[in-house]
This record gives C-alpha cells, sequence and structure tokens, in this order.
C-alpha cells in the first residue's frame, strides 16, 4: 500500500501515471492544458519553434489555450506586436482556444476566463504562463505557473518534468462574519507565514469556512498562494465545485473527472488553524503582500485612490460586496471598477441591488468603469486605464503592491478586499467595513 498522500501529490501521482508519489521526487506529467497570453506568448512560441521546429505542430491543438489580457488596449507598438504574433501563430496552428481582442470571443483576465470557458476541471493539470495560473487550484486541479522555456516544451510535448512539492495546509473553521472575504483570509495567512513562506509547496486549504466559500471566493484563496511563494495552491473538490464545472461544459481535456481528497495520515510540513469568526479585515502595507495589518491597526491613513479589479478582486462576487457598500453613497475619492472578464462585465448590468444594476450603483456614486482586462494591475504602459502614474496612496483589490507594480515606483499601494476598498473609497482614508456592514 502507497502511504497516505495529500491533495497534490494524488493529482500529480494521476498524472505520472504512478501509484504514488512523494515530496522532492522528480516525475514526468501528462499536461491537461497549457495556457499563454500576450505578454509571455511570443516568447513560448519562439521558444517552441527553436526546439521543434518553425513549421512543428502544437503536442494537442484542443488543449492549448491563448488568451490576451494584460497589455491589450493600448496603442503601444510593441503590446500590439505580442498579440499579432499570438495571432499569426494561432492561424498557422489552427488553434480552436483563442480569445482574442477586438472580437465577440474576447474575454479578458485568463484566469477567470480559463474556468468561465470551461478549461478548467477536478484532477487535472492546468499549466500556465502566469504565475497566478494557481487560481484555478480552486478547481480541485493542479494549476502552476511556468516560465517561457518550459511552456515552449509543453507546447512541443505534452509533458513536464516536475518536483513533487511538499504540502502546507491551512484550515478555517467557524461561521464567516459578513465584513469577511476570502482576501482577508488569504492576506492573513502571507502576513504570517512570509512572502517567502510556501517557497516551491503547495498550500492546501481546508475547513468549514472553506466549503461555505462560493467558488469565486475560493479562486481568491487560490490565487494569491504565489504570494507566499506557493508552487500551487488547491481545495478539493465538492458539490459546489462540480456544480460551476457541469454549468460550463467541457472544453479541453479528458471527458472524466477525477476528484480526490488528501488521505488520512497524510505528511504535511506545516499545518495552521484559524478560527474566522474571530479575525477582522486584513490590510497588507506597501511594499509587499506579507506586510500585514488589522484594519484597525492602520484605519485613518489617508488615500488618493481605490481599485476594485483583477483576477483577484474583479469577479462578481467582488462587485457585489463592494457595490453593496456604495449603494446610495458617493466617493470621496477615485475609484476605479475593472471587470475581470467580459462575462463579468456583462454581469454588471444584470445583477441588482435594491432595483438598480450593479453598473447603475458604481456609476451614481461616482466610479470610474474599464473595459474587462488586467488594467492597471501589472502597469502596462502609460496609457492603461487605472494605471498609477504620480506617487499617490492607492487601496486596491489587487494581488501584489510592489514598488511600481501598479505604474508609479513611488506610489503606496495597500492590499484589501473589495469590502473594505469600497469602504475607503467613501471616506477617502482607509476605513472599517465594519462600520457599515451588519
Amino acid at each position: 500500500m502507497p502511504a497516505p498522500m495529500t491533495m497534490t501529490e494524488k493529482i500529480l501521482a494521476k498524472a505520472a501515471d504512478r501509484p504514488a508519489v512523494a515530496p522532492g521526487e522528480n516525475v514526468w506529467v501528462d499536461v491537461d492544458v497549457l495556457m499563454t497570453h500576450d505578454v509571455c506568448g511570443p516568447g513560448t512560441i519562439g521558444v517552441f519553434h527553436k526546439h521543434f521546429g518553425r513549421d512543428a505542430k502544437v503536442w494537442d491543438r484542443e488543449k492549448v489555450v491563448i488568451i490576451p489580457d494584460h497589455y491589450i488596449f493600448t496603442t503601444d507598438a510593441m503590446a500590439n506586436r505580442n498579440v499579432d504574433v499570438l495571432r499569426q501563430f494561432v492561424k498557422e496552428q489552427n488553434l480552436p482556444y483563442f480569445y482574442d481582442v477586438g472580437t465577440d470571443r474576447y474575454k479578458g483576465v485568463c484566469h477567470i476566463a480559463l474556468p468561465e470557458e470551461g478549461h478548467v476541471r477536478p484532477g487535472e493539470v492546468l499549466l500556465g504562463t502566469d504565475s497566478h495560473t494557481c487560481t484555478a487550484g480552486a478547481f480541485g486541479q493542479f494549476a502552476t505557473g511556468i516560465g517561457n522555456t518550459d511552456a515552449g516544451f509543453v507546447m512541443g510535448t505534452g509533458k513536464l518534468w516536475l518536483k513533487v512539492p511538499p504540502t502546507m495546509r491551512f484550515v478555517f473553521t467557524g461561521k464567516m462574519p459578513p465584513y469577511l472575504m476570502a482576501k482577508d483570509l488569504i492576506l492573513a495567512v502571507i502576513g504570517d507565514i512570509g512572502v517567502d513562506g510556501a517557497t516551491y509547496r503547495a498550500m492546501e486549504f481546508d475547513g468549514d469556512a472553506v466549503y461555505a466559500l462560493n467558488i469565486e471566493e475560493r479562486m481568491t484563496l487560490c490565487n494569491m498562494a504565489i504570494e507566499a511563494g506557493g508552487k500551487n495552491g488547491v481545495i478539493p473538490a465538492d458539490e459546489v465545485t462540480l456544480a460551476y464545472v457541469a454549468d460550463r461544459g467541457r472544453k479541453t481535456g479528458s471527458k472524466a473527472h477525477t476528484l480526490f481528497r488528501p488521505d488520512a495520515g497524510a505528511a504535511y510540513v506545516f499545518e495552521k488553524v484559524y478560527d474566522v469568526s474571530k479575525m477582522e479585515p486584513v490590510i497588507a502595507k506597501p511594499h509587499s503582500p506579507d506586510n500585514k495589518a488589522t484594519v484597525s491597526e492602520v484605519k485613518g491613513t489617508k488615500l488618493d485612490r481605490a481599485y476594485i479589479g483583477s483576477c483577484t478582486g474583479g469577479k462578481l462576487t467582488d462587485f457585489r460586496a463592494a457595490a453593496g457598500l456604495l449603494n446610495g453613497k458617493s466617493v470621496k475619492i477615485d475609484t476605479f471598477v475593472v471587470p475581470a472578464t467580459t462575462e463579468v462585465a456583462r454581469g454588471l448590468d444584470t445583477e441588482t441591488i435594491g432595483g438598480k444594476s450593479l453598473r447603475e450603483i458604481f456609476v451614481a456614486a461616482g466610479a470610474k468603469i474599464g473595459d474587462a482586462s488586467c488594467a492597471a494591475c501589472l502597469g502596462g504602459p502609460s496609457d492603461t486605464f487605472g494605471r498609477l502614474n504620480t506617487p499617490i496612496s492607492c487601496i486596491s483589490t489587487t494581488n501584489r503592491n510592489f514598488p511600481g507594480r501598479m505604474g508609479h515606483k513611488e506610489a503606496k499601494v495597500f492590499l484589501a478586499s473589495p469590502l473594505t476598498v469600497a469602504a475607503s473609497a467613501l471616506t477617502g482614508s482607509i476605513a472599517d467595513c465594519r462600520d457599515l456592514v451588519v
């Protein structure tokens, strides 16, 4: 009998066609989906052509997904050229899953587009040329970011040589109070273990409070595993997961889900339990996601801007929370709202609170709404919507607050949940959403 295994070990054992794997082992894994975008796609394509030949074909055209999303709504010539390279490659390879900007297939942020379009499923291996590919671990799969060289190899072979990571386990118990969101939970974890605390480790999330979260909130938890240095984040699939996947249909990959749960007695290198009923909203101060403070410790800090968007904070759940606080009120600082995908953007018009659409609420409150994309989250060209072009202070639902991350290298970025960001937009300083949420 093999030794008890964690979630990540079980998924990688299946992908390696082995009965068991252990941390530290190197194994060849079969890849179910490879994703790339406009930032890393041209480099990946270059590696692929260099090592497999100019006329080579990808290993499986049904398993390659290409999603321009980062530097797209810009006049920057080099950014535009990157998208042109993707278009040419897609045409040469006849790839069916290309969500091109400027077309009715355009989606937006790749990490939210992948599940929306049915490219993520429990038990599978998803690799992408973006560190936040780990978002898809919320669906009970192994999902991680890789570099252009590895991606170019996967593009030609469908396989990758991976070292099995040890696993850290984070258990959230208790009932979530209405003033907390998944962003508070993951910022608390990162603040406790540091931005290098999970380096090349899997982060497994468990507990009643986790399973009470909807799938979008679970995505936020797994999304920021990389901010702790994690190889991947993962949550075992349940009925919530399966309902979402079934509703989205199947695009790429095999035809049957494989559901894994960690074995009783599985070995973890670290375990920590949080009681969410005793937690308060969390902030990450400049200039690191682990520079943790409770909201009460920084309440009143003056701000110039609020930003609600990105793969971490630009989903419908995030916007419902923010709109609930902004409804009938007016913001006191520049406030930007950027939906992660075009589907989410449509939801701003169809989702209502008190008979008003989310879009109507945001506009009436004085917020500016951008097109679905990564927008200012990665800085981008100077004409990027919401980009920080002056050294101001911003509170944001994004995932990183390094110097220059959202533009100006001297700008101060505070990371927080959509509830905290919305509350702060109303006051012009860091605010405690508990003062507004009953």
